[in-house]
């Protein structure tokens, strides 16, 4: 590297403004050690301050400068996502009249053609949604419309 002017000199001692997040993080601090191994001891102007600038000086901008950037990337990092928790499944068999579960098909099919497919467990829940939402009165009229049937496996023949 090359010898440091006044300039420099003063550039590096100057405080430091905010860095902003997108300029990439200085690795390592030891960049600033070897500048001061490397460089010449700085000369001083005639019209310059009477305070002399070391080179142990410029070191220790150099190192503010690396702390600074250093600090601006760790505020930068984004917020972890907290993950919603897994929701436990249930598992069930159930039995129904053949004609009604043809209609899983119907149903499926007018989804399709409508660009929503669904599965059958999907339109059983949908189909929970909707009698939750109903008042007292209409779920009670729906499920006057609803036959009884005989739970339990069929017989084999």
């Amino acid at each position: 590297m090359s010898k440091t002017n006044p300039t420099q000199v003063a550039a590096l001692a100057a405080p430091t403004k905010e860095v902003e997040a997108t300029k990439p993080v200085a690795s390592k601090p030891v960049v600033a050690k070897t500048v001061a191994a490397k460089s010449a001891p700085a000369k001083t102007s005639t019209t310059a301050s009477s305070t002399k600038v070391t080179p142990e000086k410029v070191v220790k901008a150099v190192v503010v400068k690396a702390v600074v950037v250093k600090a601006a990337a760790v505020k930068a990092k984004p917020a972890k996502v907290e993950k919603t928790p897994k929701l436990k499944m249930e598992r069930d068999s159930f039995t129904m009249p053949k004609v009604e579960y043809t209609q899983f098909s119907v149903l499926k099919g007018r989804l399709i053609k409508l660009g929503q497919p669904a599965k059958k467990s999907e339109l059983l829940r949908a189909g929970i949604m909707q009698l939750s939402a109903m008042t007292d009165a209409a779920l009670k009229a729906a499920m006057i419309k609803v036959p009884t049937i005989k739970t339990g496996r069929p017989n084999k023949k």
